[in-house]
């Protein structure tokens, strides 16, 4: 199964791929769509969807995996979060994927075995997990772990498959 995580974020939306053969997980490929602060907003929407869709056609995941939206204390930046998380979800579905959403600590909790680790944490797991990984920044990592938890929790009870 081959599954793309995505880390959303209108600043830069991080994109990782991997490959689930039984228990075995192999780093297929990771990166980052970042978009121009000075464009306006439709526009860095219209590029973090063009992105993520080459992305989508040049991987042929089995299915995608989506980091949940924490709420900022600014709610300008929560709303900004959420129209990136929509623009993936969306690209997500218009490829036809099955799409399963992971709340950040569930994530953490899947890849480090606590929900309040520390990002260098779950960078380093990434390492153990995915040998001789290239990280193309710290948002590519979370959305590799985010891809990770679904490998590890797809299917669990109570959980989406």
């Amino acid at each position: 199964m081959l599954i793309i995580g995505l880390d959303p974020s209108l600043t830069c939306t991080g994109w990782g791929v991997v490959l689930k053969t039984g228990n075995r997980l192999s780093h297929v490929a990771n990166g980052q769509v970042k978009t121009d602060p000075k464009a306006s907003l439709p526009d860095r929407l219209v590029h973090l969807d063009r992105e993520l869709t080459d992305v989508i056609l040049r991987h042929r995941p089995d299915c995608g995996a989506v980091e949940e939206v924490f709420v900022n204390k600014n709610p300008q930046s929560t709303l900004k979060l959420g129209q990136a998380r929509g623009v993936c979800l969306l690209a997500l579905a218009r490829a036809g994927l099955p799409i399963s959403e992971y709340a950040t600590r569930l994530v953490k909790k899947a890849v480090v075995g606590t929900g309040a680790a520390e990002k260098a944490q779950v960078q380093a797991m990434l390492g153990v997990l995915l040998p001789g990984v290239k990280l193309a920044g710290a948002d590519a990592a979370d959305a590799l772990a985010v891809a990770i938890a679904h490998a590890h929790l797809a299917g669990a009870p109570g959980l989406p498959r």
